[in-house]
């Protein structure tokens, strides 16, 4: 499925949860109705396919590299994130991923999201472009080494530093 991202932004009530639940290779085995809305596509056209059938191309790649490297090391992850919906435009979250387990053993994820706020996006946006910037020009090693330098310029870890808006 090939979307062409427009310019138009969908927003959705600071009260509705948009809740996937994927394998462990991020294919989609659950799409709550809030999620469904948004995105524009049936759960029954979304159950089977990878999560990242709704990334937007504006996301850094870094921001998904430090997804999946704390959920292979079994911790829960808090990030903003752009997606993008079946007609081309977009919506951001923040998004709590955490891994599900059964008799101890992780055998997916579970994402929870919510509206993000106004002030968190103010500082997001900006720093994704410049995120996104870097790693065009010099791959996703240089927009880590950039997310790296200001979380240490700002003496937090990326925990931190995201769970601070």
């Amino acid at each position: 499925m090939k979307i062409s991202p427009t310019k138009t932004e969908q927003t959705f009530d600071s009260d509705v949860l948009l809740v996937t639940k994927t394998n462990l290779k991020g294919i989609i085995t659950y799409a709550n109705r809030g999620f469904t809305d948004i995105v524009q596509i049936k759960e029954t056209d979304l159950i089977g396919k990878p999560h990242n059938v709704i990334r937007h191309p504006d996301m850094p790649k870094v921001i998904f590299k430090y997804l999946w490297q704390y959920l292979q090391e079994g911790k829960e992850i808090h990030a903003y994130v752009k997606n993008i919906c079946a007609d081309g435009s977009f919506y951001w979250v923040m998004a709590n991923v955490t891994p599900s387990l059964f008799k101890g053993k992780v055998v997916g994820y579970h994402s929870a999201r919510r509206k993000p706020t106004q002030e968190a996006l103010e500082v997001i946006i900006p720093l994704y472009e410049k995120l996104l910037k870097a790693e065009k020009s010099g791959g996703l090693h240089a927009s880590e080494k950039l997310m790296n330098e200001l979380l240490q310029d700002k003496g937090m870890n990326y925990d931190e530093f995201i769970l601070s808006f």
